[in-house]
């Protein structure tokens, strides 16, 4: 049985394995995401919302624990300063892994680790378009066609405002017969006295002195 085994063995030795884990729980919190293998990824996700819980936590004790695994002074600050006031009304879940694919070389399986922002949290993802979407889509072609076909009234009213061949031909007449009147008017007028242009004779030029 295997009792008492728990833990990622990542076919290094113990120290190793604490090493490596400890220099990626420094960058992981200095960067606030890394990119590693899934197999990494999985194990670092244990010990930094292990880390995290301290820092919600806040005490001496809790920032002592802290200090012996991350072994940078200015990443258990921003541990406890900034990330721990972050995630303090969130219980748990305070990382996200991201698969990337296979890697050029050795073909490992990639993955991105990274904080959880608050701003994503709790939204609930986008329903795919089934039955329910074909249906709103169909409303809405619907909806655009009633908007362009008009109703049978307003087709009525449009139909007896539009100009028949005898009004257009009528409104002709009296366009012409309009210019015909501003033909015939005198052309000028001087003071109260009409003076036809053409009758005028044009005056000479005055010398210059």
């Amino acid at each position: 049985m295997r009792h008492r085994k728990a833990g990622l063995k990542l076919n290094r030795t113990s120290s190793h394995r604490k090493a490596m884990f400890r220099n990626m729980a420094t960058s992981f919190f200095k960067h606030e995401s890394i990119r590693t293998t899934d197999a990494k990824a999985k194990g670092l996700r244990q010990l930094a919302e292990r880390l995290i819980t301290l820092a919600k936590r806040g005490d001496l004790h809790a920032r002592r624990q802290a200090l012996s695994i991350i072994q940078e002074k200015e990443v258990v600050h921003k541990l406890f300063e900034d990330i721990g006031g972050r995630f303090k009304n969130i219980e748990g879940g305070y990382t996200r892994i991201i698969k990337l694919g296979k890697r050029k070389g050795d073909a490992a399986s990639i993955s991105l680790i990274e904080l959880v922002d608050e701003s994503t949290r709790g939204k609930k993802k986008k329903k795919r378009a089934g039955a329910s979407g074909k249906s709103s889509n169909d409303s809405a072609v619907q909806s655009v066609a009633q908007e362009k076909t008009p109703p049978v009234e307003t087709a009525a009213k449009i139909a007896e405002e539009a100009p028949t061949e005898e009004t257009a031909q009528e409104t002709e007449a009296e366009v012409s017969a309009e210019k015909g009147e501003a033909d015939s008017a005198p052309a000028e007028s001087v003071g109260s006295e009409t003076v036809d242009p053409e009758t005028v004779a044009p005056k000479e030029d005055q010398p210059t002195t």
